[in-house]
């Protein structure tokens, strides 16, 4: 279950509510052409998982971020 949040205190999976795409912040890519978390919170797009799992992140149907989890994995 997928949840607004306006913090990445305590998570490891953040999502971007309006392009169902999850990011791993202890992976965070940064830079000019990084993840964008910090944007992402303060659009007010971020999403929090209950469980902070990307299995749960996958369950509501949120995407893996490329560069900070790698390419789609079926498992």
């Amino acid at each position: 279950m997928a949840y607004l949040t306006l913090s990445r205190d305590g998570k490891r999976f953040l999502g971007h509510r309006d392009k169902k795409e999850v990011h791993d912040l202890k992976n965070e890519k940064t830079g000019p052409n990084g993840c964008g978390i910090h944007d992402i919170i303060r659009a007010d797009q971020a999403v929090g998982f209950i469980s902070d799992t990307l299995d749960e992140a996958r369950k509501a149907k949120y995407t893996p971020c490329v560069k900070c989890i790698g390419p789609a994995n079926p498992s």
